[in-house]
């Protein structure tokens, strides 16, 4: 294994959930804000919906698209408090800008006595943050998480109108943290997990030709980072003694932390208003309540001691609410519409530099042409809108924040090609 540990007390987060979540796996997905479970009928439905698989014509479904994202600079204005001076300081920064590049590979087979089969590669979370400033450098100079599951899964006709499907969530996932407080401490560190296992299940009932009501649910799955923990910690930590600043403590020592993906549940409508207009309506829920503390175990006896304490979290449960609506322009071009409202988990008491989340706006918006019969091209874009948020001191926040974290947020631009046969 890798080494990928994190000074509890030192590091806020490294979690995902409404927080940095990333939902939208598709050309559709994208282009309709992640409104797209009770409306799923590509290739893409074996992830968002297998149940659907079971309503799909009677063809192999492929597609294969990437995802672009950029992260533009978070604001901080404010300050932050300085354990060496005891005091508020004033601590006005830009995180740095990102770029990164997902691939998704969706496919649902045909019918094979009354089953249908699907298979999916996914991101479904993800962080990433730098800053090159003091003092954000003292806790978040770089954190990145990667989350990449395979998800098979299968489709089961019940009758006409109802349909169940499920699947297996294979999810690995890796990360890269540095933080470094001079004569204080430093971290520099790169890890991974096992393979770790989940489930997924999705039932759809279409009690008219134009409407389907679906409700999927994915469940929680623990990652268990582990790897090599190696930096310094000043003397000063234990005795708080100023003399002891400039002595540090080497250590390098095997450590691990769970981390969970948390379970989420979703429940959808989607309707025909017209032959050429359909409108999605989604509810999502997502299960944040059980992460109340982070909590890092290290073999070395003073770094556990020093730095293995748990840290509350206190996290919430979160809503999301999804509109979509896709129009048939003509036979070739069809066109997708998105908006959403994405609450965060996190309390003010608890945001850090790492993951600066607040409640979002998300506006979207995709096209696809059909080249040929069985070939179509697509291309959708989506913008993540993070709401300013100020943090007070009466907040009392545990990585000693208090100020306003402004302008971030994402932008998503996807473009995909789909295959039937």
């Amino acid at each position: 294994m890798k080494k990928l540990i994190i000074p509890s007390i030192l590091c806020s987060t490294l979690l995902f959930g409404s927080a940095y979540k990333i939902p939208e796996q598709s050309i559709k997905s994208v282009g309709l804000a992640g409104a797209y479970v009770a409306g799923a009928e590509g290739a893409d439905a074996a992830y968002f919906n297998p149940a659907n698989m079971s309503f799909m014509e009677d063809e192999g479904f492929l597609e294969i698209s990437f995802t672009g994202i950029y992260l533009p600079k978070i604001k901080f204005s404010g300050d932050v408090y300085s354990l060496a001076t005891q005091s508020f300081e004033k601590a006005d920064a830009k995180s740095k800008e990102q770029m990164f590049l997902i691939p998704h590979i969706h496919w649902v087979s045909k019918e094979y006595k009354g089953l249908r089969f699907g298979f999916s590669t996914a991101t479904p979370a993800g962080l990433s943050k730098r800053w090159s400033t003091k003092p954000q450098i003292y806790k978040a100079e770089e954190f990145t998480l990667r989350v990449i599951e395979l998800n098979p899964s299968f489709s089961y006709k019940i009758n006409e109108k109802l349909s169940f499907g499920a699947g297996i969530r294979a999810i690995y996932s890796d990360g890269k943290i540095k933080l470094t407080y001079p004569n204080l401490y430093k971290e520099d560190m790169e890890g991974d997990t096992d393979i770790r296992w989940g489930y997924n299940a999705a039932l759809s009932y279409r009690p008219h030709k134009d409407l389907t009501l679906a409700a999927t649910y994915r469940g929680r799955v623990g990652l268990r980072e582990k790897g090599d923990a190696k930096g310094y910690i000043s003397k000063y930590i234990i005795t708080k003694n100023p003399a002891d600043m400039n002595t540090l403590i080497p250590y390098n020592t095997k450590a691990n932390v769970e981390v969970p993906l948390p379970a989420t549940l979703s429940l959808a409508a989607a309707l025909n208003i017209t032959p050429s207009t359909k409108v999605e309506l989604e509810y999502e829920r997502t299960y944040w309540h059980k992460y109340q503390y982070l909590d890092f175990n290290f073999e070395d006896p003073l770094a556990e001691a020093v730095l293995g304490r748990p840290k509350e979290k206190n996290w919430h449960d979160t809503n999301t609410f999804r509109v979509g609506i896709t129009h048939k322009n003509s036979e070739k071009l069809t066109t997708m519409y998105g908006l959403a409202y994405d609450e965060t988990p996190i309390p003010n008491s608890r945001v850090g530099f790492e993951l600066p989340d607040n409640d979002a706006f998300i506006f979207s918006i995709g096209a696809l042409y059909s080249y040929t019969e069985n070939i179509s091209i697509g291309a959708s874009y989506l913008y993540d809108y993070k709401l300013p948020r100020t943090i007070q001191k009466s907040d009392k926040n545990n990585n000693g924040i208090a100020g306003r974290f402004s302008e971030g947020g994402a932008h998503l631009l996807n473009i995909g090609l789909t295959y039937r046969y």
